[in-house]
């Protein structure tokens, strides 16, 4: 019989496995990993100016997205475009970067599948005779080793062509050139550094389902049992 199980630690542990989802997926699919160096707008730019800003911009770099101003923009008054520069996996601009982005799509691919059941943790707390809040921690756990060598290896690629056409001469591996990091570089940290903490967290989702409290609900036949 199935019994629906909600306290206060399980359901933050439920949360947080979806917040640490989505911010990882966010920060991949970004592309402020990188903020150039200010690039003015050109005299041509200038004369063919139909309403867009005229103020000097930082074209953005991300894994395999970027950010940069389009000329002659006479259909609108948007002056930056963002998008794909990379067509297929083979394109993206270093092998470093290549690796980055397996790392971390193994990682968010993880976080995602226990997101999603650590929805259903509330209903089916075991598998296989495993707790599932266990089995998911050391998951997450798994994840967020694969996060940490992507977030490594991304600095080592600053010394690609396309990171020096965005940061200038003098950038190379672990050296930023002219550029500064975006917000997706420090999301992605910070959802490293949560996705830690929630693989923790589940030892706690664990213990409070399975309290002597829990046990007694369950004993009194009671199929849904919320605890603080």
């Amino acid at each position: 019989m199935c019994h629906v199980i909600v306290t206060c630690r399980s359901m933050l542990w439920t949360l947080l496995s979806i917040v640490v989802a989505f911010t990882e997926l966010i920060a991949f699919m970004s592309a402020d990993w990188l903020i150039g160096k200010v690039k003015p707008l050109s005299s041509e730019d200038m004369d063919n100016k139909t309403g867009g800003s005229q103020e000097p911009y930082h074209p953005m770099l991300g894994i395999y997205k970027r950010c940069t101003r389009i000329s002659h923009m006479e259909l609108s008054r948007r002056d930056t475009l963002c998008g794909s520069y990379a067509e297929n996996f083979n394109e993206i601009s270093s092998g470093f970067w290549q690796a980055t982005a397996i790392f971390l799509a193994f990682g968010i691919m993880i976080l995602c599948t226990m997101a999603f059941v650590s929805v259903f943790a509330m209903c089916v707390q075991s598998i296989m005779k495993k707790s599932i809040f266990n089995v998911c921690g050391l998951l997450q756990g798994i994840a967020g080793l694969f996060l940490i060598l992507g977030l490594t290896l991304h600095p080592a690629g600053w010394g690609c062509q396309k990171a020096i056409s965005y940061c200038g001469p003098y950038a190379s591996a672990y050296k930023l050139g002219d550029c500064s990091l975006g917000w997706a570089f420090y999301t992605a940290i910070g959802g490293t550094i949560l996705t830690f903490i929630c693989a923790v967290f589940s030892a706690q989702a664990e213990i409070a389902t399975s309290s002597d409290k829990v046990q007694e609900e369950i004993a009194e036949g009671k199929n849904l049992i919320c605890l603080l």
